[in-house]
């Protein structure tokens, strides 16, 4: 399949605009405006466009809507980790495979009594999350309400629960080559170094594209977005809300 085919009905066929999902297209686990999509849907007119997300897929249906495989070009679940391509399924890698069951198992019994002796006000359910290319680490528990993930959000950037976290995990699995990665409001990603958002860029190489624009709010060191924000290939945009977004795309695609 030739790619000058693929995307040449584009106004920039060599240029692809990749998004964050959380913060950046839609509020925080909230689903996706109406104007977003208009946005999005007259974007792809002039150029390819896809996601990123560190999430597994069925979290980024929900967010945002049931047609993502018709409404991207590139749609990047676990940071690319499970990827598509025009609607095809490309080749997915497991954390589990990489780790092994007996460091898994050390791994995921260091978390859960770390979590125990945790102060925090709430704990809900749901602290771990094993996805296909990572986990995902919730002080507070997954299974917590709206407001509550608010009150978190709120309460962990005044007292660096996330971070020392992250840090003890870091002194404790020094052997292992593990990227721990602060992202949306609860919660926390580990997987291999090198399966972080970069990851999704081998699946674009084959097409060729000059120009790769990048949208992302947690772009800081340590954030989930960082190391593609960053990326010498990557034109990095950082934006706080989706309305942020909207507004750049606008400047940047009148």
């Amino acid at each position: 399949m030739s790619p000058a085919t693929d995307f040449s009905d584009r106004q920039y066929p060599d240029t692809i605009v990749l998004f964050d999902v959380d913060g950046t297209l839609t509020p925080a686990r909230a689903f996706v405006s109406d104007e977003m999509k208009k946005t999005l849907a007259n974007l792809r007119k002039k150029t390819a466009i896809g996601f990123v997300g560190g999430s597994d897929i069925s979290k980024q249906y929900e967010q945002l809507g049931e047609t993502i495989l018709e409404d991207f070009d590139f749609c990047f679940a676990e940071n690319g980790l499970t990827a598509y391509r025009l609607g095809q399924k490309l080749a997915s890698q497991s954390f589990i495979q990489w780790i092994g069951e007996e460091e898994y198992t050390k791994l995921v019994n260091f978390i859960l009594r770390y979590i125990a002796d945790m102060d925090i006000p709430r704990k809900r359910g749901t602290f771990v999350e094993f996805r296909n290319g990572m986990i995902n680490v919730s002080p507070i528990g997954r299974n917590c309400t709206r407001e509550e993930r608010n009150e978190f959000e709120k309460y962990d950037l005044a007292h660096g629960h996330r971070q020392r976290f992250v840090e003890a995990l870091q002194k404790e699995f020094s052997h292992l080559a593990l990227t721990f990665s602060i992202g949306g409001q609860i919660s926390f990603d580990i997987f291999p170094t090198g399966w972080d958002k970069t990851y999704c860029l081998r699946h674009i190489k084959q097409d060729g594209f000059k120009t790769i624009h990048f949208f992302g709010d947690k772009t800081f060191k340590g954030g989930n977005d960082y190391e593609i924000y960053t990326h010498p290939e990557v034109i990095g945009h950082s934006v706080k809300t989706p309305e942020d977004t909207i507004r750049i795309l606008n400047e940047l695609f009148p």
